[in-house]
């Protein structure tokens, strides 16, 4: 019988920390949960280790320590708190498989500490290779650790390259949906709400990537993983809307042929696949029917309406610390926008002005990108006031 996986799941309490947990509570024989941790929300955070068992448990934010480890006295669980707790609980020996499902720049850290110690990486956090693609490229081969991509597309194009020789990619096609504006003009992109925006058309996400998602800027953040996981150059990706979501990305090899991985819009596949690769594990998960989609559509994303793509790619060209400072303040920014304080269209030139504006550092370390992450987010935080 095969070895199960001890599994530790860094933000359970998120859209796909939940999910996770769900695929393992189908998989018991394949799948141990050794940690869970949440940032806030203590309640779910205590009913998940009641259920799970884990032997370790954090709380990031260190008020709702007492809380924690109180509901789980007399259970066999190791309760901490903070950040540190985060980056040390990830070096446990009996950990085999990190899931990464933190939101932003906060998986950073935790996730370099886990390559560190040697383990593979279930990467649901785009944010790390966003801010810090060259570093981690560098630590994995240092650690001979693996990064297995959880994001929809880019486990696509993973599975697609699986078997094929290195150096065969001709280019890839990164898919969007298009969310809940395509087709939007500037003008109407200026009126859109909230609650509009939180409304994707086919995806079940946390509120943050769903904004991400309606200016276009999860798709910006996922061109520049995609450069690092799958070491490719600007020119070598490009993004087509895809209003359906069943092709979840293609590659284009340099014979012409090409690969994409299809299927119905549903998280648990690609978190699935990452923490049961090599293997593909039965499911219970609804099945694709060609005949409920007779046609399949695309079309360019018009990235002078949707600025954000746009300003993934001026990052990537730019290099450096640039993507660092486009990921500080679109965090920012759309906290703003979901907290009702700038439009939807300031988002954008918000990111704009803050790329701009902050210094440009052509070689950062982790420190230097601490740093200029935190004056990002002042600047961004300043400029609204």
């Amino acid at each position: 019988m095969q070895k199960k996986k001890h599994i530790a799941i860094l933000g359970s309490t998120g859209s796909i920390g939940t999910q996770t947990l769900d695929i393992l509570l189908q998989h018991p024989d394949h799948f141990v949960v050794s940690v869970l941790t949440a940032n806030n929300n203590a309640d779910l955070l205590i009913e998940q280790a009641r259920r799970f068992k884990p032997g370790r448990v954090v709380i990031t934010n260190e008020s709702l320590y007492a809380k924690v480890k109180g509901a789980l006295d007399g259970q066999d669980t190791l309760v901490s708190a903070g950040a540190e707790a985060l980056e040390e609980v990830v070096t446990l020996p009996d950990i085999d498989i990190v899931l990464t499902a933190l939101v932003g720049f906060a998986g950073l850290k935790p996730t370099i500490s886990a390559i560190r110690a040697g383990k593979d990486i279930a990467l649901a956090n785009k944010e790390t290779l966003v801010v810090a693609g060259e570093v981690i490229g560098e630590l994995t081969k240092l650690h001979k650790t693996e990064i297995i991509p959880v994001d929809s597309e880019h486990s696509a194009l993973f599975q697609c390259l699986v078997g094929e020789p290195e150096g065969s990619i001709e280019k890839i096609y990164l898919t969007a949906s298009g969310g809940p504006f395509r087709g939007y003009t500037h003008k109407q992109l200026s009126e859109v709400t909230v609650a509009q925006a939180l409304k994707h058309p086919n995806w079940e996400m946390g509120a943050k990537i769903t904004i991400d998602s309606a200016s276009m800027m999860n798709k910006g953040l996922e061109v520049i993983e995609a450069k690092w996981l799958f070491d490719l150059t600007t020119d070598q990706i490009d993004v087509i809307v895809h209003p359906q979501s069943i092709l979840h990305s293609i590659v284009q090899f340099k014979d012409s042929s090409m690969k994409a991985q299809m299927g119905l819009p549903d998280m648990r596949v690609p978190i699935q696949y990452a923490l049961g690769y090599p293997s593909r594990l039965q499911n219970e998960i609804p099945r694709f029917d060609f005949l409920s989609y007779p046609t399949l559509t695309f079309e360019p994303p018009d990235k002078q309406v949707f600025k954000n793509l746009q300003l993934a790619y001026d990052a990537l060209e730019k290099g450096g610390n640039s993507a660092c400072i486009l990921n500080a303040a679109n965090e920012v920014t759309n906290k703003l926008f979901r907290d009702g304080k700038i439009s939807f269209l300031e988002i954008a030139e918000l990111n704009e002005a803050a790329m701009h504006t902050l210094p440009h550092n052509p070689n950062p370390g982790i420190k230097s990108l601490v740093e200029v992450d935190e004056q990002t987010r002042r600047w961004v935080n300043d400029e609204i006031k």
